[in-house]
């Protein structure tokens, strides 16, 4: 069942996805060759809770740590280790929040170092992914329209669209109705309405969509081994059109970069 949100509830939820918006561009200027993914999980969980929050995957359906460290082959769902990133890596980092009763959830997916030009345009293409199935999250649309869009997007230009893991609504649990899969058919599934939130996010890989699993019962990686892209956004409707949450701003001042990309979805300028 999908649980509308008052405008209160969406300016609390909002709060939620900027403190990993805040965690994701803090430990963007820590992310480099040789530190290990343990050290950034460990500084994660103090920032979060600094924040007055508490780390929205810690102990969620058992998982460990407080961030989901997924390196080049890893899809999602990685745990973070002592094992040093390398020049040419790269990571994708999901985060989660949780304050207020309400849930923030978003992911980036990092360089580290100068990664292979291959590669650097599965990320620059699975990042666009995102923006074009955030455009069809509006009034009239309905969950195969999103998944449509981010589908065709993607598989036109080569790449794997991973269809066992999928977006979801976000309130009060992490992981509310509806499922938001990154494939579909225009005009299938449920009907968006006013005041819904919902995590939108492309798992897109280098090679085939398909998929395998780790004995740890966590860590998702490509069947055939080669890089994996993630990116996630929190999205709410409001007055009919998608709006965003969560931001990559913070994570874009620590590397340097400059980006008009969220424009069209920002209703507010953050700090």
């Amino acid at each position: 069942m999908i649980i509308p949100k008052t405008k209160e509830e969406i300016e609390l939820l909002r709060e939620s996805a900027l403190i990993v918006s805040k965690t994701l561009g803090m430990l963007a200027a820590e992310i480099k060759p040789g530190v290990t993914t343990l050290h950034l999980d460990k500084m994660a969980e103090e920032f979060i809770r600094d924040h007055g929050a508490e780390p929205g995957f810690l102990g969620m359906y058992d998982f460990p740590n407080s961030l989901c460290m997924s390196p080049n082959a890893q899809v999602v769902h990685g745990i973070p280790n002592d094992t040093p990133l390398q020049e040419g890596d790269i990571i994708s980092i999901d985060c989660g929040a949780l304050k207020n009763e309400f849930y923030g959830d978003h992911a980036y997916t990092f360089e580290i170092g100068e990664v292979l030009p291959e590669i650097k345009e599965l990320l620059k293409v699975t990042k666009e992914s995102l923006y074009v199935g955030i455009r069809e999250f509006k009034a009239g649309n309905r969950v195969g329209d999103v998944g449509y869009a981010i589908q065709q997007y993607t598989e036109s230009r080569g790449y794997g669209v991973v269809r066992e893991l999928v977006g979801h609504g976000l309130g009060k649990k992490m992981h509310e109705d509806p499922e938001m899969p990154n494939y579909g058919k225009r005009g299938r599934g449920k009907k968006f309405v006013e005041g819904m939130v919902v995590a939108i996010e492309p798992m897109i890989n280098l090679g085939t969509r398909r998929i395998k699993q780790l004995p740890d019962g966590w860590t998702i990686l490509t069947a055939d081994n080669k890089p994996s892209a993630h990116f996630e956004h929190d999205v709410a409707l409001v007055n009919g059109k998608p709006e965003l949450l969560s931001t990559f701003k913070y994570i874009y001042e620590a590397l340097g970069m400059e980006s008009d990309e969220e424009v069209e979805f920002r209703a507010q300028v953050y700090d």
